[in-house]
């Protein structure tokens, strides 16, 4: 059975729930090897005390998923940043009514502004292809040092910083109201190249990652957390 979804944006009513979204955004980060910026629970409530945030539950009411907006170098960029669908609700279609509703939140705020993201997932940047945006190179994404040093809480961010901040695992995705293409062209393009864009990411992590996976030489060990994301890559 299709479970129903209440999307809300997110109000002070909703502040009890900063704890526990702070946990599963650290706990989902973990799972995947990879790292969602840290936030506190403070910074959550704000987002919420803003009307910066859009909150899932539901029909009966159970908490289901969570997105923020955050603006850059002095509104020229927007970031729908700390997208998390609890476990219980992953698959079932709430992340792309999530990801919609804080869309159209960012586009009704800052309606002049470019709206970017960075994702490792295929899943992500399908929703993304259906809003609108489009694959870009990270010199096309603000160049905020505040956003850039929320990649320190990811296992990748040695990876970030040796490539001078111009490639990572993530693909950077962008929708500049001034110049896009419609959602349906870039969709249909994405499905078209689905597989082939798959194995691309695939090569290019391993690629990024081979520096880092060195022998075990001399009694050093291999780092950990790269060995494990890469073979979850396979």
């Amino acid at each position: 059975m299709e479970q129903d979804f209440k999307i809300l944006i997110a109000d002070e009513t909703h502040q009890d729930f900063a704890q526990i979204i702070c946990d599963v955004m650290e706990s989902s980060a973990k799972a995947r090897g990879t790292g969602i910026a840290k936030r506190s629970p403070d910074y959550i409530k704000e987002k919420m005390r803003e009307g910066k945030a859009v909150i899932a539950f539901t029909s009966s009411g159970i908490w289901a998923g969570f997105c923020y907006i955050e603006t850059w170098s002095h509104g020229e960029y927007v970031a729908n940043s700390g997208l998390i669908v609890t476990p219980d609700f992953r698959k079932s279609g709430v992340a792309r009514l999530i990801k919609k509703k804080i869309f159209n939140l960012s586009r009704q705020q800052y309606p002049e502004a470019k709206i970017f993201g960075l994702t490792t997932g295929l899943a992500v940047m399908k929703i993304n292809s259906e809003l609108g945006y489009e694959p870009v190179t990270y010199s096309e994404l603000t160049q905020d040092e505040a956003f850039w040093a929320g990649c320190k809480s990811c296992v990748n961010y040695e990876i970030l910083t040796s490539k001078e901040r111009k490639n990572c695992m993530c693909t950077a995705m962008l929708y500049d109201p001034k110049d896009h293409f419609e959602p349906e062209e870039t969709t249909n393009d994405f499905r078209e190249h689905s597989k082939l864009y798959e194995r691309f990411m695939k090569i290019k992590q391993w690629k990024l990652l081979k520096p880092f996976l060195k022998k075990e030489i001399n009694g050093q060990t291999r780092p950990k957390s790269m060995l494990f994301y890469f073979f979850n890559l396979l």
